[in-house]
């Protein structure tokens, strides 16, 4: 991927010093952006921090690999990291990089953790317990250090999303969450810091991801609605070809569950999906009804990022 051309961001380890700053700035009538990510950035993080330009003044972008949303058994300790790469690549594009220590989130005594039911129990709650409690509290901590603004994220974590609005509006924070499209490789992937783990074989595979989401898609624009329909629509696509479904989820997008009866007319359903391919957890979703997945393989669609 080649890198952006322009100043490089002034990096703050202290998120007082950034939130001096930022105060400093929304005091003289200046908007702020924010652009939460774990580093290892690519096109989909660069998208969202031109998007994040379009809404704001001043851009920043935090780059904190979180150890409280990794499992015991997940990639905490191999989880790519590279500044400095990471600050070439957002020259000309963000304004300050809050890249914080550990200590500095959670300090020595830390005890706090925020619980957001309902959203967090199903999909990608189910097999890593305690993921969105640590997202939801880190949120929370960079939205108190960054202050008022508008937080863009991608759709493709899109429970990820949908707990931090949910979040966002329970504690009245002072914060307008911005959801943006996913960002897809050539071949339609889903564009993920994973993907670089996945061997040719594997990245050929992990295409029945999206194909399958497509699948289900031009389904639903003829008109099907038939839960069942769609789930096996999209179960087509991955069996044989991925090593393993975590979950297909066709459901309601606000509440991530099941609907209760049909679906509204006018209404959207969120298809959603899991799947380990080699040792890689790969996880994408299409809003059908609201996204244009049916395109042309070799496609590309704009918007996000893990």
């Amino acid at each position: 991927m080649p890198e952006t051309t322009g100043p490089l961001p002034e990096v703050l380890r202290d998120p007082c010093e950034l939130r001096r700053r930022l105060d400093a700035a929304r005091a003289g009538g200046r908007r702020v952006a924010f652009v939460p990510t774990m580093g290892a950035l690519h096109a989909g993080h660069l998208e969202l921090v031109r998007h994040a330009r379009e809404l704001a003044d001043v851009v920043v972008v935090s780059i904190f690999v979180n150890p409280t949303q990794f499992g015991p058994r997940e990639d905490l300790a191999s989880y790519p990291r590279d500044l400095q790469t990471d600050l070439r690549l957002l020259a000309g594009l963000a304004d300050l990089v809050l890249a914080p220590g550990v200590e500095a989130v959670y300090p020595p005594g830390h005890a706090t953790t925020i619980h957001v039911a309902g959203l967090t129990e199903g999909l990608c709650g189910a097999s890593r317990p305690g993921h969105f409690d640590g997202v939801a509290t880190v949120v929370a901590k960079l939205f108190s250090m960054v202050g008022p603004c508008s937080a863009v994220f991608g759709r493709k974590d899109f429970q990820q999303l949908q707990v931090v609005r949910r979040m966002t509006v329970d504690l009245d924070l002072p914060v307008t969450v911005v959801g943006r499209p996913t960002v897809r490789e050539p071949d339609g992937l889903a564009m993920s810091s994973r993907n670089r783990h996945l061997t040719p074989e594997e990245r050929r595979r992990a295409t029945a991801l999206v194909e399958g989401l497509r699948a289900a898609a031009a389904a639903f624009a003829a008109g099907e609605r038939s839960v069942a329909v769609l789930d096996g629509l999209v179960r087509a696509q991955l069996e044989g070809r991925v090593d393993g479904i975590d979950y297909v989820f066709v459901g309601n997008p606000e509440t991530l569950q099941p609907f209760a009866g049909p679906v509204p007319p006018g209404g959207t359903m969120l298809a959603a999906v899991a799947v380990r391919v080699g040792r890689t957890r790969l996880i994408d979703n299409t809003e059908l009804g609201a996204e244009d997945l049916v395109v042309p393989a070799g496609g590309h669609s704009p918007g996000t990022q893990d």
